[in-house]
């Protein structure tokens, strides 16, 4: 076995200083993205999808956007970041402000078409809303879809 001898040095004064405002200002971001409620400054803020459980008779809702394609087929769009370039959650924050105004779907067909120019290309987008109802904690029917949503994509 061997001694080792560990010196220790006091933090100094800026030391201090420059530690207290590092806290300070990640203490401010998170208060500031707590109260504004968005997952847009995250990870300085809630990042909404992970603030509860479910009650046992309740309705799950998820959001989805759906495409047809210029190979005459309609799949669901992956929505992360190596799908359209978009990751679910900045769809899910913005669910309101897409179905008030599609045009902004029109950034998931831009994405995909950067990333993946050798496949089918989109040519209509609708954001889909499925609510599945629970009761005892347990899949109640099927889910019901709603189109909040359309967009026709422009070249």
């Amino acid at each position: 076995m061997t001694d080792v001898t560990v010196r220790q040095r006091r933090l100094g004064g800026i030391g201090r200083i420059v530690r207290v405002a590092v806290a300070l200002a990640g203490l401010a971001l998170l208060v500031n993205g707590s109260v504004r409620a968005t997952d847009d400054v995250w990870p300085f803020g809630p990042m909404s999808q992970y603030a509860g459980s479910v009650a046992a008779d309740a309705s799950i809702t998820s959001i989805r956007i759906s495409a047809r394609t210029d190979a005459g087929t309609t799949v669901d769009v992956p929505l992360e970041i190596g799908g359209a370039g978009i990751a679910r959650a900045e769809i899910e924050a913005r669910t309101g402000e897409i179905a008030a105004d599609p045009s902004k779907l029109q950034a998931v067909a831009d994405g995909w078409a950067k990333k993946h120019p050798d496949k089918p290309q989109y040519l209509k987008l609708e954001l889909i809303r499925d609510t599945t109802k629970l009761v005892r904690g347990r899949v109640h029917g099927p889910p019901t879809s709603e189109v909040l949503a359309t967009w026709q994509v422009r070249r």
